[in-house]
């Protein structure tokens, strides 16, 4: 057993029940959490603070309250916190306590999942890798040396918090803590070390007195008091490993993260609406979108590796910080739904009624009266009719109908009745500061360059016989390592004695001349070159032979190791080999994923007389970083070095280059990014910043992709993608508080080679926006409802409902039809069934307004068109 670390017994866990004077009692039943004596249904938003900027934070959070959310989740980022050891940093992006203060503003609670490993898509999995260098270490597991800095840390964030008063028992708007993160996925690759380790990670928590329950997501075994939630795309199985405990899903994922070279996942909002009706309906009480705003991996800190730079998962709110319609409408209404469920739901009993195969209803009543109902149809084709109460309900499949009051629907989980948009990228040219250009009218940018050594610069590192490990040796400090090594060929006239005792002892005069050929050699005088061969651990590599790039490789997501094939140049006499060797993020999850390295692992060169030659035992020179690394050349002072030179003509395709230009901030006040299609791979700044890694690298041509996704049945990352044969990635968010008026510094590091002149910044802006409605969608009025209470007030037919962004109008009217219109936003049709009149109808009423708001029921629609039809009114339009 090592040194006791909490002299804390299970059975003592009961005191930390106790709040102060001054704030709220918050405990949990086994149907809800509990605060100051009510139950308390809780939808949550993930918004990590350190994947956006504080200037975006109120705005997120807003949006996210807006949306129907009472609470703010994220995690706590101990390797943004502790950077080096005993090293603590709260700024910027990792203000913990102001992300914390925001949300309590915004009169929100707060989930903050300590940790301190949270896995996250975040370069190794939150853990400061120096931590995997202090002797004896091993991650997550019962290891003195890990528990030692775990608490450590733990405690540091508890203290923090405690002293701001920020958890809900000093009035703060904390109401949970997590400890550790999904550890049951891989606990039993820990053996005997993992059960102790969970059972000591749940008392050391306890023991912090903060006042409010704990949780463990992923954690069947997690001991009493400790709540066991569930993460994944679908929860309403789901059950507690005890009968005291509330059904909390942490992690509901509306959609799924990318890594370069990947197709773009999406997941349907019907389907994200059908699972949190469904979790609502099998009694489940708190409900966290992981992700709400995804975000963006600034500076390096994905992980994976190959996650790529934007976090966007296709949240409801999006990377640059705007409502993705129609997903963050739906699941607005949908949580409003909810809501109005909440009393009988948590404080009635339930009964659950079968109606026939997939179809079932769940119907909940308290001692007032109160009753709410959840009416299902699980099937993934047909829609079923359900007899319930006296009274037939469509139920579309893989969807739920919400009744609060057992009779009326609110809302059905596949009727999506809030407005789409499409948002588009629109470029512009990035142009020169004013302080830089001539007043004549604009002129190109001005560049400086910088190019680097291809290999060694300034003194080596070290020197030693085969192939370190790229992470030991970096230690994440860069991505960049450079292993190298020479060549000298000699021909048989000069080197005779040499090839001869060559046939007897080849391994050990490759360590002298490494190669030796004869004057027939034939690749010297044909040009047919030798093959170089690498083995990687990942996750990729540039190839140089005496200065020249010959080639390029990488793993990918699903696979970070990879072989490196590729002829060539070398000539008589001394030749340079170059291997360049980089990481795209870190891994961030897994059995002992600390020890999972990257690098070479061997180093051939295929196509001599005698043979393959193995360099991978030889004498190899390393240096860490690049030399605009070490000279900071991207930032501060290192903007003003002499070594970088100015330009009428930036070069192209140029490997290994830093580019610096001086631009003006693009126009107006939407969110930007940099358009990096036409570059090959490399990082970023603006002003110091870091944009992050650019990698444009295309998903294969190959693979599967759909046109239109049916949200019908159970979904996975692979079932709805889109994007083959296009950069994973093309643009780069750059928060507009990052920019000045103008003497903004871009500085581009370029690897492969490519033309800067061609990077554009491109505005967000929502263009088109459409609505679909039928006559048969759920017409109750969920905000009269909401404010009234009285079920006459609420009823009114279906309605589009169209709003353009703020300071725009609709300008134009691109489609509209009443009848039976095919298609979606952006791509509708005419059916067999029309009303003429449509187009006139919808323009007279929404043309040049912001918002307008157009009823099935009008008057202006023909009610004989098309009998016994369920027809339906599509309309798209475009803001401006």
């Amino acid at each position: 057993m090592g040194m006791p670390f909490i002299p804390v017994l299970l059975f003592s866990f009961l005191c930390m029940w106790v709040g102060t004077s001054g704030g709220a009692n918050v405990t949990y039943d086994h149907r809800s959490l509990i605060i100051d004596g009510q139950r308390k249904l809780v939808i949550s938003a993930s918004i990590h603070y350190p994947r956006s900027v504080p200037e975006m934070w109120p705005g997120l959070i807003q949006t996210a309250k807006e949306g129907g959310a009472d609470a703010i989740e994220s995690y706590v980022f101990w390797n943004g916190h502790e950077p080096s050891q005993g090293n603590y940093y709260f700024d910027g992006r990792y203000d913990l306590i102001k992300f914390v203060k925001i949300v309590q503003l915004a009169k929100m609670y707060m989930i903050l999942r300590i940790g301190p490993f949270v896995a996250a898509e975040w370069f190794y999995g939150g853990i400061p890798i120096w931590l995997h260098y202090v002797p004896g270490t091993i991650f997550r597991t019962d290891n003195e040396p890990f528990k030692y800095h775990m608490q450590k840390f733990t405690t540091f964030i508890v203290n923090l918090m405690k002293k701001e008063k920020l958890f809900a028992s000093q009035g703060g708007p904390i109401i949970l803590a997590q400890i550790e993160n999904e550890y049951g996925n891989y606990e039993f690759s820990y053996g005997s070390g993992a059960k102790p380790y969970a059972i000591w990670a749940a008392t050391m928590a306890v023991s912090q007195n903060i006042g409010v329950p704990w949780i463990m997501c992923q954690q069947p075994d997690a001991p009493d008091p400790v709540i066991n939630t569930c993460n994944s795309f679908y929860c309403d199985q789901f059950t507690p490993n005890s009968p005291k405990k509330p059904k909390f899903w942490t992690e509901n994922w509306p959609g799924w993260f990318k890594t370069f070279g990947s197709r773009d996942p999406h997941r349907p909002v019907e389907d994200v609406a059908f699972a949190v009706a469904r979790f609502f309906q099998k009694g489940g009480s708190l409900n966290n979108y992981y992700m709400y705003h995804g975000g963006t991996n600034f500076d390096r800190t994905n992980g994976g590796p190959f996650i790529t730079t934007s976090y966007d998962y296709e949240a409801p709110i999006d990377e640059y910080g705007l409502p993705r319609l129609p997903k963050w409408s739906h699941l607005k209404e949908l949580h409003q739904a909810i809501k109005l469920c909440e009393k009988p739901l948590l404080n009635g009993e339930a009964i659950n009624l079968y109606i026939g195969p997939s179809s079932e209803a769940d119907v909940y009543t308290d001692s007032s009266g109160a009753c709410a109902a959840f009416l299902a149809n699980t099937d993934d084709k047909e829609d079923k009719m359900i007899e319930f109460r006296n009274r037939t309900y469509n139920i579309p499949a893989w969807s739920v109908s919400i009744l609060p009051d057992c009779k009326n629907v609110v809302l059905n989980t596949a009727m999506v009745k809030s407005q789409s948009s499409i948002v588009a990228m629109k470029p512009e040219a990035l142009m020169p500061s004013a302080s830089t250009s001539e007043k004549q009218g604009p002129k190109a940018l001005k560049w400086e360059v910088f190019v680097e050594k291809a290999g060694i610069w300034g003194k080596p590192d070290f020197i030693q016989n085969g192939l370190a490990d790229h992470i030991n040796t970096t230690k994440y400090t860069t991505d960049y390592l450079w292993y190298t090594t020479r060549l000298i060929l000699l021909l048989i006239s000069s080197c005779m004695w040499l090839y001869i005792i060559l046939e007897i002892a080849t391994n050990y005069l490759q360590m002298f001349c490494r190669v030796f050929v004869d004057e027939n050699e034939q690749f010297l005088k044909n040009g047919k070159q030798p093959t170089l061969l690498v083995e990687s651990k990942g996750h990729a590599l540039h190839a140089f032979v005496n200065q020249q790039l010959q080639g390029s490789a990488s793993g990918s997501g699903s696979k970070s190791a990879f072989n490196f094939s590729q002829p060539i140049s070398l000539k008589a006499g001394e030749n340079e080999i170059a291997l360049l060797s980089m990481t795209v993020g870190l891994q961030n999850a897994g059995p002992f994923y600390e020890s999972w390295g990257a690098g070479l692992l061997s180093v051939k060169i295929k196509g001599f007389k005698a043979g393959i030659l193995d360099l991978s035992s030889s004498n190899w020179t390393y240096k860490i970083g690049l030399e605009g690394e070490s000279l900071r050349i991207y930032k501060g002072e290192g903007l003003n070095n002499p070594r970088w030179v100015p330009t009428s003509e930036p070069p192209k395709d140029q490997p290994l280059t830093w580019y610096k230009a001086i631009v003006d901030a693009p126009s107006g006040n939407e969110p930007v990014g940099l358009d990096m299609i036409h570059m090959g791979k490399g990082l970023a700044w603006l002003n110091g910043e870091s944009i992050g890694i650019y990698f444009p690298v295309k998903s294969s041509e190959h693979d599967v992709c759909v046109k239109e996704c049916n949200y019908r049945g159970t979904f996975s990352p692979d079932k709805c993608s889109d994007g083959c044969g296009e950069p994973t990635q093309r643009w780069y968010h750059v928060p507009r508080s990052w920019f000045k008026p103008s003497g903004n510094v871009l500085v581009i590091l370029e690897e492969k080679g490519a033309d800067p002149t061609k990077i554009k910044i491109s505005k967000r802006k929502t263009e088109t926006i459409c609505s679909s409605v039928a006559e048969d969608y759920p017409s109750m009025d969920i905000e009269s409802w909401i404010t009234e209470g009285d079920v006459s007030s609420k009823e009114k037919g279906a309605e589009v409902h169209l709003k353009c962004p703020e300071n725009t109008k609709i300008n134009a009217v691109n489609f509209a039809s009443f009848g039976n219109p095919a298609g979606s936003c952006g791509a509708y049709s005419l059916g067999s069934c029309h009303y003429p009149a449509s187009m006139s109808v919808i323009v007279n009423v929404c043309l040049n307004k912001n918002e307008c708001r157009v009823e099935i029921a009008r008057e202006d629609f023909s009610k004989e068109l098309c009998p016994g039809t369920t027809k339906k009114l599509a309309v798209e339009a475009v803001c401006g």
